[in-house]
């Protein structure tokens, strides 16, 4: 004869509550393991631009972060920019330098490549199209989203390294070249990966495409 034994209100609890404790296990490995579950996907064909010639569209692993370039601020800034990304060589480039919440840094071309990476020089390569002076003299004002040439400790040798500030920095203002501004997709680069040791990323992610919105 089988005997059938009920379960006592106790243990029907705990087993409740054990699998509520495994539905929150899996739920919370589901968002660890996808950093781009809550970033809101833009669809540039689905925004009314004032200057369309001027928007870029840098696609990440997150999604796309739209750019409104300043030819006005930076003239020769932005003609190295576009001319870059009309040669598609800022594809498969890495965030090589990113301080969380703070900065994030592409566009070692020589260096920076996903499939020749060289971790002992990257931060040091070159365009090939040699360095263009520094335009800081303009009044701007580096908030959040700000896209800016990185250059070296000495002014005048901006090249194809930019970088895009993910907080307001105002001590920036007059000491590096703006060239835009995120205007959608600044939650992309907040989900770059860096690393809490250094500034410089092991394994970084890497830019998909950069694209003159078309």
């Amino acid at each position: 004869m089988i005997k059938i034994v009920k379960a006592s209100l106790h243990e029907k609890l705990i087993f409740i509550f054990l699998i509520l404790l495994g539905i929150f296990a899996l739920s919370f490995t589901i968002l660890i393991k996808n950093k781009c579950l809550f970033v809101k996907y833009f669809d540039p064909h689905k925004i009314n631009f004032e200057n369309p010639t001027n928007i870029v569209v840098l696609n990440a692993e997150c999604g796309n972060v739209i750019i409104e370039l300043y030819p006005d601020v930076s003239p020769k800034g932005v003609d190295r920019f576009k001319k870059l990304i009309n040669l598609k060589s800022y594809d498969n480039v890495a965030f090589h330098r990113v301080i969380k919440d703070k900065l994030v840094q592409a566009g070692d071309l020589e260096f920076g490549k996903k499939n020749q990476l060289d971790y002992g020089k990257i931060g040091t390569g070159k365009s090939g199209f040699g360095t263009i002076k520094s335009e800081v003299d303009a009044e701007f004002n580096f908030k959040r989203g700000t896209v800016a040439l990185a250059r070296t400790l000495k002014y005048d040798t901006e090249d194809s390294q930019f970088f895009i500030i993910l907080d307001d920095e105002p001590l920036f203002e007059g000491e590096y070249t703006p060239i835009g501004k995120v205007i959608y997709g600044i939650k992309v680069l907040e989900k770059i990966r860096y690393s809490h040791r250094s500034e410089y990323v092991l394994r970084p992610d890497f830019i998909n495409t950069v694209e003159m919105f078309k």
